[in-house]
């Protein structure tokens, strides 16, 4: 480095959120296997050794972008709202959880990204959802509503079939409501 070129800090925290937040938008615009580390970098304004050195592969980078939305959700809602909240999340298409979902959807196939999900979802969303009924098939329940939430976002985000594409989100909140509540509702 010359001594007139002051040094560049490197912020370490944005340079993450860069990466991630890069990814997030590449992988479900493309899917994991049509994204590159090159790309990736590129869009977040940096090196690409620097995905490498914060995420160790493009393996580990896709499982975070996978966790960010979908954990935050389960962490921060109660498990009588997450069906609500997730399927609002999807229906809004700029929130990250959405975005998991196309992004999941976009890379189904790969195995790393079918592992990331199952993970995300059997631990966390069908968990939490399995919770609300006392059934003896709780976790089938549970897999049914998570079923519906992938399906809608298949044809309203990556199909994008009318009228569920088009549909206002609180006339399809209306009408799968009550059928999910159904499923997941506790004997009297």
């Amino acid at each position: 480095m010359a001594a007139d070129q002051p040094s560049r800090k490197r912020d370490a925290t944005a340079t993450k959120a860069a990466l991630l937040d890069a990814a997030a938008e590449l992988f479900a615009d493309r899917g994991f296997d049509r994204t590159t580390v090159r790309d990736i970098a590129h869009r977040a304004g940096v090196n690409q050794a620097l995905l490498f050195r914060y995420f160790g592969s493009k393996d580990a980078l896709f499982e975070h972008v996978m966790a960010r939305g979908g954990l935050d959700q389960v962490e921060t809602t109660p498990p009588e709202q997450l069906f609500t909240t997730a399927l609002r999340s999807l229906l809004e298409r700029d929130d990250s959880a959405s975005r998991s979902i196309e992004t999941y959807l976009r890379s189904s196939g790969t195995d790393r990204a079918d592992e990331a999900l199952r993970a995300q979802l059997d631990a966390e969303y069908t968990r939490a959802l399995s919770g609300l009924t006392d059934a003896p098939d709780a976790e089938l329940r549970a897999d049914l509503a998570m079923a519906w939430l992938l399906g809608i976002g298949l044809v309203r985000s990556i199909t994008r079939k009318d009228p569920l594409a088009t549909a206002p989100a609180d006339e399809i909140e209306r009408l799968i409501g009550p059928a999910v509540r159904t499923l997941l509702e506790r004997s009297k």
